[in-house]
């Protein structure tokens, strides 16, 4: 049984996960609204990863010397703070003061995405994948309430358009900081705060490291880029809004469903073998894409980039616990997340401009070579680590 804090942990995640795929669902679309050019109805996405990219190496040695409970405050806080903003920004149909709001709300998904490790760290060696995954699902309650509460907050506040998503963000920022502030969550130890750390160069000479932070990274942008180009190709081929959020939920099913089961995956076939497999969906995705433009075609991809996208970021971050000791977990960690969310800006920013300028089918071929590049770089040290298993 995993201890309370892994439970309470998930619950936080699905309630931060429900506010991101609800941003999702309306950033592409007011970007569109209030941008100057179409070039730029993306920025909105791409300057929430670039807060969120900026996050992760201040959160983890924020963490690292006050704790997981006062890190993760701040961050819901700061989650309060950029929702709020974004109000303000629609009523007075300000594109600058937008950019800055969800800049402000990706640096609180930044801080989110280390309940991640802090699960790991609340539960025995042998659970952690348990943990991941678990912490992981509670995007299974965010894929339905997130593009449900996008509809039915639109409905509840029509004007300015898209008004009540942002309140609704705000009000689960709230609630994700009083539940925070409840959980007893462990504070840092002294073999974490003063122990022995090498350097980045050293750490990354390990082939298990390289492969960990290649895999999240790319598997990460390809996803970004491919779900945030969606609402606005489906907009393009004149699906109403209704077909795109359901499109982008069954996407986050996808996302988060599997993860009632890769924990388990990676106990009997190992992290290699999940990433692997992560990979080939996502190839999937881009090939499904060549055939059609209907909400079913859409549906079915959008499917298979989710579960792609699950299996190598578990596997990823599973791979990636092994690599480090005690003081190293935060120069780990917060370099991992800040690799891995910098392919996810850049992905979030390119989505527009590849949109508009290549379409839907073209856009999703420029993926397989990185696809493929990850699939080679993962097999090689997969190689590497069984010849090393092998020779030892």
């Amino acid at each position: 049984m995993l201890p309370l804090p892994v439970w309470g942990l998930a619950l936080g995640q699905a309630l931060l996960i429900t506010g991101n795929i609800l941003l999702i669902s309306v950033n592409a679309l007011i970007g569109q609204q209030l941008a100057p050019s179409p070039h730029l109805a993306t920025l909105p996405v791409a300057v929430q990863f670039i807060g969120l990219m900026a996050a992760t190496l201040p959160a983890a040695q924020i963490m690292r010397v006050l704790g997981r409970k006062v890190g993760f405050s701040l961050g819901n806080l700061i989650g309060i703070g950029g929702g709020l903003l974004a109000c303000v920004a629609l009523f007075q149909q300000s594109f600058v003061l937008f950019c800055i709001s969800t800049t402000l709300l990706g640096v609180a998904i930044g801080v989110s995405q280390q309940y991640r490790f802090a699960a790991i760290e609340a539960c025995a060696a042998e659970a952690r994948p348990r943990a991941i995954s678990l912490v992981m699902a509670g995007g299974v309650l965010a894929a339905v309430l997130g593009p449900n509460l996008a509809i039915w907050s639109n409905r509840l506040w029509p004007e300015p358009a898209f008004l009540g998503a942002f309140a609704a963000v705000t009000g689960l920022y709230g609630i994700a900081l009083l539940l925070i502030m409840s959980l007893p969550l462990a504070k840092p130890n002294t073999a974490e705060q003063t122990g022995p750390s090498r350097t980045y160069t050293a750490l990354l000479r390990q082939s298990r490291l390289l492969t960990a932070v290649v895999a999240g990274a790319i598997g990460y942008g390809v996803m970004i880029l491919v779900m945030t180009a969606t609402p606005i190709a489906m907009h393009d081929h004149h699906h109403d809004f209704g077909n795109t959020a359901s499109v982008i939920q069954w996407h986050v099913l996808g996302m988060f469903v599997p993860s009632f089961f890769t924990g388990r995956l990676i106990s009997r076939w190992g992290e290699i073998t999940v990433i692997q497999a992560g990979c080939l969906l996502l190839a999937l995705c881009a090939l499904l894409a060549q055939v059609g433009f209907d909400y079913w075609h859409f549906w079915v991809a959008l499917v298979a980039l989710g579960i792609g996208w699950n299996f190598t970021f578990i596997g990823a971050t599973s791979l990636l616990t092994l690599c480090y000791e005690p003081a190293e977990k935060a120069k780990v960690q917060g370099l991992n997340d800040f690799l891995v969310f910098g392919f996810a800006a850049g992905g979030s920013l390119l989505a527009g401009q590849l949109q508009a300028q290549l379409g839907w089918e073209t856009l999703n071929l420029v993926m397989l070579p990185a696809i493929a590049l990850a699939m080679f770089l993962v097999w090689r040290s997969g190689r590497t680590s069984s010849a090393a298993a092998v020779a030892s």
